[in-house]
């Protein structure tokens, strides 16, 4: 979705459609270029002054809303004809409604969306009208509470509301300090299912403030407008079109500055920058054409030339074989080697294992590590292979294991350790000793130390480890090939 700028015009049409019509007009031109970047509403204030006001307060001047409401009073079709000039030219419509009639004229006028102002932010009646339309909401936060605020999105978002809330500051204008522009990160983190906003009442010479905002996630905007004019005066936090047309031009630079929400892809001239201040990988002794290039094969020195493997592309999950004689001191460059990545099978391997801890509804607790054990490399890991969550390792231990369909656990034991094996999901084929026994979910299982185990599993299982202290180096491979693998490990701890 692109940033949606609203304009409240409030009470600025004076009571005077004319006025009102020209002030959208010249919005429209203030507008005009950004299309691309932003999407654009108006916004209308709805009071149905004859019930909104209580009739013993009707015609007081000495109260300053109530004289403001009355002169700037519109009939139906003066605030159709408003309605209708925002559509014209191509505005989005919005309307705050302070009472349920208007929510009904609202309705009438097929207004696009309804605006709750802040005053009216925990209105339950107007709240309960409001939720019987088909329209968006959009709710403005200025003076609520953490606790008002839960009680307000629960209501909406069990309703099924597409809801956006506004941070806004209701002080008109508000000076810098009292911005609070913090509270976008606070709505962003604490109701993730709501699109966030911020209202704006800073001096509309103010340009710096929206381009935080939009930089801090918020992606829709709210500013009082005004076409001042001999008669009509601004106020001290309304923005003329100039004033508007800088204001959008400040949120564009904004954009651009901030970037794409994914990872961005570097240019070449970054990549180029990048490698030229990388290791490149030199042969340390003479590479005969066909033969794979392991780490005692290569150093690692500064510069790199072009087209040569640097220490980045060197890894555990790369294999790189010689397509033709390197000599010793030469650099090692992708043209002469032929590369096979395995990281792909991880991350394979990965999504295989949350799909059987899926089926076996098994819960994972957060930010546990996943350890992958390719006892024979990760090329043999859907032959030979494990995967484990380590839930707590204390003076006792409890893990998750997984073993996708159709691997073995090579045999071992553990000298230090006794463990005992509680199935979760699926069946495992385990020898103790040489003894074969089928155990499915239910089943326990106590291995004993120094006895040898190795496991199997047809369909793939899950089952608890529950074990004293796991102590490294206290697994024993009856054959050795394993524990002479340096690469028979990989950690993951953003998996889930």
């Amino acid at each position: 979705m692109k940033p949606l700028f609203v304009f409240e015009m409030a009470n600025n049409h004076m009571g005077d459609p004319a006025h009102g019509i020209r002030t959208i007009r010249a919005l429209r031109e203030a507008c005009s270029g950004f299309e691309q970047a932003f999407d654009f509403a108006f916004k209308l204030q709805y009071r149905d002054l004859d019930t909104f006001i209580h009739p013993s307060m009707q015609g007081r001047t000495d109260i300053k809303y109530i004289k403001r409401f009355e002169e700037t009073r519109l009939d139906d079709d003066a605030f159709r004809a408003l309605v209708a000039e925002m559509r014209a030219m191509g505005f989005g419509t919005v309307c705050t409604p302070f009472d349920e009639n208007s929510v009904a004229r609202i309705e009438a006028h097929g207004i696009d969306t309804i605006k709750i102002a802040s005053c009216s932010f925990g209105d339950w009646p107007l709240m309960e009208r409001i939720a019987a339309t088909d329209k968006p909401v959009i709710a403005s936060t200025a003076g609520a509470s953490e606790e008002l605020i839960d009680q307000v999105v629960s209501f909406f978002l069990h309703r099924h509301k597409a809801l956006t809330l506004m941070h806004c500051v209701a002080e008109y204008p508000t000076p810098d300090e009292a911005l609070q522009l913090n509270q976008v990160d606070l709505l962003r983190r604490r109701y993730p299912d709501c699109r966030i906003g911020y209202s704006t009442h800073e001096s509309p010479d103010n340009t710096e403030a929206v381009m935080m905002a939009l930089a801090k996630g918020a992606t829709v905007f709210e500013k009082h407008v005004v076409l001042p004019t001999e008669r009509y005066a601004a106020n001290a936090y309304s923005a003329d079109p100039d004033q508007v047309r800088a204001w959008l031009t400040a949120a564009e630079r904004a954009r651009r500055i901030c970037g794409r929400p994914d990872r961005y892809q570097p240019s070449a001239g970054e990549r180029d920058s990048l490698h030229s201040l990388r290791r490149g990988v030199f042969a340390a002794r003479d590479i005969a054409a066909g033969s794979e290039i392991d780490d005692a094969a290569v150093v690692f020195a500064f510069p790199p030339d072009d087209g040569q493997l640097t220490a980045n592309d060197w890894s555990k999950y790369a294999r790189f074989t010689a397509r033709q004689a390197i000599a010793a001191g030469a650099p090692v460059c992708h043209s002469a080697v032929e590369e096979r990545q395995l990281r792909g099978r991880v991350l394979d391997a990965v999504t295989r294992v949350k799909a059987l801890l899926s089926a076996g509804n098994i819960v994972v607790p957060g930010k546990s590590d996943l350890e992958l054990s390719h006892h024979y490399g990760m090329e043999r890991f859907d032959e030979f292979g494990l995967t484990m969550v380590t839930v707590v390792n204390r003076e006792y231990c409890k893990k998750l294991l997984v073993m996708l369909p159709g691997q073995a656990h090579p045999e071992q034991y553990h000298e230090k350790k006794e463990e005992t094996f509680v199935v979760l999901h699926g069946e495992l084929d385990l020898w103790l000793d040489g003894a074969h026994q089928r155990v499915a979910a239910g089943d326990v299982v106590t291995v004993q130390r120094g006895v040898r185990h190795r496991f199997h599993s047809k369909n793939g299982t899950v089952f608890e480890e529950i074990s004293s202290t796991h102590v490294k180096d206290d697994s024993h491979y009856t054959d050795p090939a394993i524990a002479s693998n340096p690469r028979r490990k990989t950690w993951l701890t953003y998996w889930m």
